[in-house]
């Protein structure tokens, strides 16, 4: 069952306000139980976390930032007049 596009909406400011500082702290978290690494280690391990956060979630982001597809298109005129 595919979800409406407010939906996908919610669910993409839940995950953005909640979901990601969780991982954050997760991934900061585990990469910080390991010795330091170099800093070009490190800043791969951080880009891959980062890629391994978003591909689960990419269906619920895909268009979220275009307009309403489900919205009634209006010329600018009052439909009740």
């Amino acid at each position: 069952m595919a979800l409406s596009y407010k939906a996908r909406r919610r669910w993409s400011l839940l995950i953005l306000l909640v979901g990601l500082p969780v991982y954050v702290v997760a991934a900061v978290t585990l990469v910080g139980l390991i010795e330091r690494p170099s800093f070009v280690v490190e800043l791969v391990i951080y880009v891959a976390l980062g890629f391994l956060w978003a591909m689960p979630f990419r269906f619920i982001f895909r268009g979220i930032g275009q307009a309403d597809p489900d919205e009634k298109k209006t010329d600018g005129k009052d439909p009740s007049a």
